[in-house]
């Protein structure tokens, strides 16, 4: 899944002579085994990441200490930075304000990216930390920027970084960190589900759970709900926290690569699953729920998902289930359901 270098890690290793020069705190879009490659050039990188399923993997490698959450905690013997541009420059503004107070003045500040994901905002992103940001290299479709730390970061603060809404209908507040599906506004996507999602029962699973819209929609309609949460995004989990804790709200809420950390049956599934990853398309996770979900499913029990109308879903749930329901559209999604018969 993370084995070949993406064109990003192939530009940054043309310059691992300059990345190699000290022990490097790495973070952001991480998708290959970039550190790995640090590790043979220098000192073994320290890396921080809000992907579940990355962690998993790099922890298997066993090359480089590893960090999950939703801020480092502990960077070892890290003095400089490398982030790798999220998609979201929202995410990018975060990370630094996360990773930054860890590091002294003076620390060497690099990031990198696809040209097309936001990294030419780069030397803005780092002026309240730098005097003066240099591009490094540019290939590959991608560059990196290099900049001197030149003054102490302010320390870290979650709560400055929460931002969220109210669903006026369910009398819901949602709470949000950036990066998170749907952090300013609830989809359509999930307004659909929402309004057609019918009364469950038992142990549910709310599969990717994001902000926790829907999670927290099902348990303010039915407190009784035995309901887990699960994605795998730190900040994800920790926005789903805090709207139900907001909400006066309580469920088991954990990482997860995709149904893999799950034990047990449930009674139903929801889902609004991921279709971007980074700056690709992503069906990988969706199509794993669909073709595994039915043996996490108790007899009688349910998967209900909404997804863009275009997907080929019907037929991998069809597949798995021998038939698939369509109760509701909007022109863009669809809400599908399937019984475990």
């Amino acid at each position: 899944m993370f084995e070949a270098l993406t064109p990003v890690s192939e530009m940054l290793a043309r310059n691992l002579d300059v990345l190699s020069e000290q022990p490097l705190l790495v973070c952001g879009l991480l998708e290959d085994n970039l550190p790995g490659m640090l590790a043979q050039a220098g000192p073994a990188p320290h890396i921080f990441t809000t992907d579940f399923r990355y962690y998993q993997w790099q922890k298997n490698q066993g090359q480089c200490a590893i960090e999950f959450g939703v801020c480092p905690e502990k960077i070892e013997d890290a003095t400089g930075l490398l982030l790798l541009m999220p998609k979201a420059k929202a995410e990018a503004e975060y990370l630094l304000a996360a990773c930054l107070p860890l590091l002294s003045p003076g620390a060497q500040l690099f990031m990198a990216g696809d040209n097309k994901g936001g990294v030419k905002s780069a030397p803005k992103l780092l002026a309240p930390y730098c005097e003066q940001v240099n591009k490094l290299d540019s290939a590959r479709r991608a560059s990196l920027y290099q900049a001197e730390l030149m003054r102490p970061a302010p320390i870290f603060k979650l709560d400055e970084w929460l931002s969220g809404y109210q669903l006026e209908q369910e009398q819901l507040k949602i709470c949000t960190l950036p990066g998170v599906f749907s952090a300013g506004h609830l989809d359509s996507g999930s307004r659909l589900l929402l309004e057609n999602i019918t009364q469950l029962q038992g142990r549910v699973l709310d599969f990717g759970c994001g902000a926790g819209v829907i999670g927290a929609h099902l348990l303010k309609r039915q407190p009784e709900l035995e309901l887990e949460c699960i994605d795998i995004s730190a900040l994800a989990l920790e926005a789903t926290r805090l709207t139900l804790a907001a909400n006066g709200l309580s469920a088991n809420i954990y990482a997860s690569d995709g149904l893999n950390q799950l034990s047990g049956t449930f009674n139903h599934i929801v889902a609004n699953p991921p279709f971007h990853a980074g700056l690709k398309t992503f069906f990988h996770t969706t199509e794993s729920l669909l073709s595994s979900a039915k043996h996490y499913l108790v007899s009688g029990g349910s998967l209900t998902l909404v997804a863009n109308a275009f997907l080929p879903y019907p037929e991998l749930i069809e597949k798995s289930f021998g038939h698939c329901e369509t109760i509701a559209a909007n022109g863009k999604f669809k809400i599908y359901r399937a019984v475990n018969r």
